[in-house]
């Protein structure tokens, strides 16, 4: 009989890197659907650096999953039995199953995708949430015009790669910020990015010079800290800066680290905007149906980092974003 491997949260980490002891494995009986509910088995596993906060006791933009609860991930999976009667046995299904091989759903929130279309790890990248948050990102909140330089941390992350595509699409010059000299040649020869600066080999600001002489239009932050500091020391008049996220800061164990010179908006005229992807839940087919002829067209490559491994694999897999050790979107396949 299959059963149901689970990692639940076990205790809130005080700062840095979750720790095993911060997690609980547990094994259930397959539950069973009811009226109304179908159950899936989930395939693949999105890995998000928002996990970490999510593990938090804080205010954010969603709860905080609870001790005790089933770690919230969004995933792919595939009907096995449904009582539902818009989804089908077999059907594939993207939601917030959790850190699980099975859930059970009533169906809110959870969407069936066609994986005729693209691999099912697409759906969780480059056609998931990380690419419609780099599409509402950029677009939305950047708003590039053609010509002007958009600048992207943590660039080669599975939001980075696809937002800096979609600026050269729209015709900007693009700078990437990645960490190591592979990943800053990835993007140049393999994705098309104009520059690339590499955050471990030295001076941003002086790279971010270098590259970007007549100042950043459109800084597409990823990371917090020094980074998001050095870009606002490059900032052209006007120029509109995205809090896309901050990973750099989600396990600091010195404490979230605000940017020093953020009176660089006031001197260039700048904004900084915030933004949460869930704001535009009912524009999501909008993002999606640009994003999937971006890539019928070839304009638009999707880049998925899969570890095979199974739920085992979870708490290890996930340090790989924190440790910048994933390129692209970060997936776990089950």
């Amino acid at each position: 009989m299959p059963v149901n491997a689970q990692y639940r949260l076990a205790a809130r980490p005080a700062a840095g890197l979750p720790k095993d002891t911060d997690w609980q494995y547990t094994e259930e009986a397959v539950p069973a659907p009811g009226e109304g509910e179908f159950l899936v088995e989930v395939r693949y596993l999105s890995l998000d650096p928002a996990m970490r906060t999510w593990m938090n006791a804080g205010r954010s933009y969603v709860p905080p999953v609870g001790i005790g609860e089933v770690m919230r991930a969004a995933g792919i999976a595939r009907v096995v039995e449904s009582r539902h009667p818009a989804f089908k046995a077999g059907q594939d299904v993207f939601g917030t199953f959790g850190v699980q091989n099975y859930a059970v759903s009533d169906g809110k929130g959870v969407t069936i995708v066609d994986t005729a279309v693209a691999p099912a790890p697409t759906f969780l990248g480059t056609l998931g949430i990380s690419g419609i948050t780099a599409y509402f990102g950029l677009f939305d909140v950047g708003r590039p015009e053609p010509g002007q330089t958009v600048v992207v941390s943590a660039a080669a992350g599975s939001v980075g790669i696809v937002a800096g595509q979609l600026a050269k699409i729209h015709g900007c010059r693009v700078v990437g910020i990645a960490g190591g000299p592979e990943k800053c040649r990835m993007l140049v020869e393999e994705y098309g990015f104009d520059a690339a600066v590499d955050h471990r080999a030295g001076n941003v600001r002086a790279d971010l010079k270098e590259h970007v002489p007549d100042g950043i239009d459109v800084f597409f932050d990823n990371v917090g800290g020094e980074v998001l500091e050095a870009g606002l020391a490059r900032l052209a008049r006007g120029a509109r800066v995205v809090l896309s996220g901050a990973v750099s800061q989600y396990t600091s164990t010195e404490g979230p680290r605000g940017p020093a010179n953020y009176m660089q908006l006031l001197v260039r005229r700048a904004s900084m905007t915030g933004f949460v992807v869930f704001d535009y839940t009912d524009r999501f087919p909008e993002a999606i149906e640009a994003l999937a002829g971006w890539l019928r067209e070839g304009v638009l490559k999707s880049r998925e980092d899969v570890v095979v491994g199974g739920i085992a694999k979870f708490p290890e897999t996930l340090l790989k974003l924190f440790r910048g050790e994933n390129t692209g979107k970060l997936v776990l396949a089950l």
